[in-house]
């Protein structure tokens, strides 16, 4: 959710901040999760571990930072070839978020996978795992907003988001965490 907030101050440099940019924005990143969690669910029945749960995490970072490297060439040159804002703000952000967003979406059916032992078990670890997904992605709103906005450029933020995704991506890839949800 923090990147989806500050993709609205990406887009907003060159797109404004209308309903139609935040509709573009909110439709990317729907799209690009529900395609995320599909991707997640399929590969995590071929062969789940904590080592390539980390690796999606890693490459999610890394996908993001590339985003945000190539922003501002991309923002520009969307600004002027498209005259309608409604489209110029759907396209960049397609461009700028869907690939770092649809990665982003495998990780909860990933580690549903991992955290499940017992089928007659699985809704259980399902909605335990998303209440902290949601409630994280809560409390990753507010303190974006509210604080970290006010501390740092955007850009700062979305580096430091990465680096939390590569360090827990590290993390998983090279020790086998004891998971007690």
């Amino acid at each position: 959710m923090s990147y989806e907030l500050l993709g609205g101050r990406v887009l907003a440099s060159d797109f404004g901040s209308s309903v139609s940019v935040w509709g573009a924005l909110i439709t990317v990143f729907m799209i690009a999760l529900s395609i995320g969690y599909l991707l997640g669910g399929t590969l995590s029945t071929r062969r789940a571990s904590f080592r390539d749960l980390g690796a999606i995490l890693v490459l999610q970072a890394v996908t993001t930072f590339l985003s945000l490297v190539i922003s501002e060439s991309i923002l520009d040159w969307i600004f002027a070839h498209m005259d309608d804002v409604r489209y110029g703000a759907l396209t960049a952000a397609a461009l700028l978020f869907f690939v770092p967003t649809v990665i982003s979406g495998m990780v909860s059916p990933y580690a549903v996978r991992l955290l499940v032992t017992d089928v007659r078990e699985s809704g259980r670890y399902a909605g335990k795992l998303l209440f902290v997904s949601t409630f994280g992605s809560a409390a990753g709103t507010i303190v974006t907003s509210f604080y970290l906005v006010l501390w740092f450029e955007v850009n700062e933020i979305i580096y430091g988001l990465t680096a939390i995704s590569i360090a827990v991506g590290l993390a998983a890839m090279t020790k086998k965490p004891a998971l007690a949800v």
